[in-house]
């Protein structure tokens, strides 16, 4: 049993879908990081236990993301007061398109650009946080997520 309440950095299609009011659903809750790390959320709430056949929902841990340096700064509580043991914290919408940057599947830039869009995100505050505080924690040659952004811009410019 948890002594405090168990905090979820929630990511991905759960967040599109119930914060960001992406209009597809999820029975799967994917997240990024758990407070406290030590609880074995895979046996407690994952595919298959007991808490997934009871709510049709399982806790999923997103396997290979980068956010930016500060995201836990911009963390926004979603549902808050709504359950004893659990609070569930949502990235703002620049940092969910960053994370989304280094796989670049076109499910990734269409949820990007469905929160650039929906959110009405500037160019110049995505440009400047993917700057300061993603590129150096990027694998792989900088120059490749440079033009992934650039791609993505792009897109998100001229795409209605």
């Amino acid at each position: 049993m948890l002594e405090a309440p168990l905090e979820l950095h929630c990511m991905g299609g759960f967040i599109l879908v119930y914060f960001y009011g992406l209009g597809l659903s999820t029975g799967e809750i994917d997240y990024y990081s758990a407070v406290p790390a030590n609880v074995n959320l895979p046996e407690m709430a994952g595919q298959g236990s007991k808490l997934h056949k009871k709510h049709k929902v399982a806790l999923h841990k997103v396997a290979v993301t980068t956010l930016p340096k500060n995201y836990a700064d911009r963390l926004t509580e979603m549902l808050p007061g709504q359950f004893t043991n659990l609070r569930l914290f949502v990235p703002d919408p620049y940092d969910c398109i960053l994370s989304k940057l280094d796989r670049n599947s076109t499910k990734d830039r269409d949820d990007a650009h469905y929160l650039f869009q929906t959110q009405k995100l500037n160019v110049q505050t995505l440009t400047h946080r993917y700057d300061s505080e993603l590129r150096g924690l990027l694998m792989g040659p900088d120059d490749r997520h440079d033009k992934t952004l650039e791609l993505w811009i792009e897109i998100f410019e001229t795409k209605t």
